[in-house]
């Protein structure tokens, strides 16, 4: 029963992204794109479930599940991170590509004022496929890990079949699809995880049991701030809260969730996805974090258990075959709802950002889809290590990389090409000489110090005259004529 509603969900992703392409236009701007058109109920649907990936069923669980109450920050930083950050950048980059054309997050960066820097779009290619491609395949890997648990297959199975879900549906209906499924899959993410809270707290004797149980568990685990941060007083705890607020702005620096953004079908009504999108992002946060501490009530085996396969080991005890189904397919939909929207946008970069026309056809474009996932499931299944170590410091690479060049260019500061590939650089290398130091896990998340970094670069090359705002520039140009 448990593998019959696990099966009907996913084929029912499948029915749905393939309906998609009764919509489609045989075109590479409607295949990357949906000729941005989408409403805005389902980009942020679409940005919800691509956001809240694996990491939130397995990894944000797994984090509470060991840290406690302290988790909760994650949850408001993230959240009002990635709300500020929205206020600056999002509506601009819709008008922005919707203004040039552009069909790939890179793409809209090197052209934003219609200077087509093409040093910074093959740059910035590069970087979606590595760092995408990797985290892809890391995607399809997690949706593995929770079917090895309950259905004891082996891991390369889950794999395969995420790969082929995506690649049949992608394929169809390109980008429009995956949106379309990601609105089904967020719908489904949300049930599964009210399923499992109600069940929890049943199991434990109610909310009034809830507390005093916690505040058992250890005298630090209901404390709101974890108690190894670096620094003492209240400049640790800030500086903890800071951190999450950039990683929640990182969401900027992400292709595969901004190129939502840009395929929605009017940027006036942006405010519309931010009610839908928060309203349902913040709900569902709180869903993981409730579960995340219930499941170490439930399973309190802390030396011996592995934290991130908490949610499908409790799914498996307490719930009837069928719901556990639902649960899984749930976690298996935040995998593959992250794992299309990386392989489109890699394809976007492969087919727009590398100076090769070939590339650029509608079959050209489908081929490379099928490319990148062929790929990604490759490495899945090679599980290799020193490959997946990559997606670790993709989130923030990526941020690093692309998000103060954002928030530059939203602020109508026009940056040369050499000084936006020197804010690049500096950002990626910030973030990699953070981890390589271990500072990450000591000082403050390594998006903080990246972006920043980057910010600081273009500050520093604007006082030295690489860089006119727009007013500025406008008026030279006016001049001219």
């Amino acid at each position: 029963m448990m593998l019959l509603s696990f099966g009907l969900c996913l084929l029912l992703f499948v029915a749905i992204g393939l309906l998609s392409s009764l919509r489609r236009e045989q075109t590479g701007a409607d295949y990357l794109l949906a000729s941005q058109s989408v409403k805005p109920w389902l980009v942020a649907l679409s940005a919800i479930a691509t956001n809240n990936s694996g990491y939130m069923f397995i990894g944000m669980i797994g984090f509470t599940y060991t840290y406690g109450l302290s988790s909760i920050w994650l949850m408001v930083g993230w959240i009002a991170g990635d709300f500020l950050a929205s206020l600056v950048v999002h509506q601009r980059l819709r008008e922005s590509c919707g203004a040039n054309g552009e069909e790939s997050f890179a793409g809209a960066l090197a052209n934003w004022h219609g200077g087509n820097f093409q040093a910074l779009r093959v740059a910035g290619g590069v970087m979606t496929v590595v760092f995408l491609g990797t985290y892809a395949a890391a995607q399809l890997n997690a949706g593995s890990k929770a079917l090895h648990v309950l259905f004891g297959w082996e891991y390369g199975v889950g794999a395969a079949i995420g790969a082929a879900i995506v690649l049949a549906y992608c394929v169809a209906g390109g980008i429009r699809a995956s949106i379309w499924t990601d609105a089904a899959q967020s719908v489904v993410m949300i049930c599964a995880m009210s399923l499992m809270l109600w069940t929890a707290i049943e199991k434990i004797g109610g909310w009034s049991a809830f507390g005093p149980a916690l505040d058992a568990v250890s005298p630090t685990y209901m404390d709101w701030f974890p108690p190894d941060l670096a620094y003492g007083g209240w400049f640790g705890p800030a500086l903890f809260v800071t951190g999450w607020l950039f990683a929640g702005a990182a969401v900027i620096g992400q292709p595969h969730i901004m190129v939502r953004f840009m395929a929605m079908d009017d940027p006036d009504r942006m405010w519309r996805v931010r009610t839908y999108y928060y309203g349902w992002f913040t709900a569902f946060y709180a869903l993981t974090i409730v579960v995340g501490l219930a499941s170490r009530l439930l399973l309190p085996e802390v030396g011996t258990f592995d934290a991130e396969l908490a949610l499908p080991t409790l799914a498996g005890q307490l719930l009837p075959p069928a719901a556990t189904g639902l649960v899984l397919a749930g976690l298996f939909a935040a995998t593959i709802s992250t794992a299309d929207s990386q392989i489109l946008s890699c394809t976007a970069a492969i087919t727009r950002d590398f100076p090769i026309p070939a590339l650029r056809g509608y079959v050209a474009t489908k081929l490379a889809t099928v490319f990148v996932t062929t790929l990604a499931l490759s490495i899945a299944l090679g599980r290799n290590e020193s490959v997946f170590s990559l997606v670790l410091i993709a989130w923030s690479a990526l941020a690093a990389a692309f998000g103060p060049l954002m928030i530059v260019y939203s602020l109508d500061k026009r940056p040369t090409q050499g000084l936006a590939l020197t804010m690049m650089a500096a950002g990626v290398a910030v973030v990699l000489m953070w981890r390589w130091l271990g500072w990450d896990e000591t000082v403050v998340y390594e998006v903080m110090p990246g972006m920043l970094s980057g910010l600081a670069v273009y500050w520093g090359g604007e006082a030295l005259g690489f860089a006119e705002s727009g007013r500025e520039m406008g008026a030279l140009e006016a001049e001219a004529d």
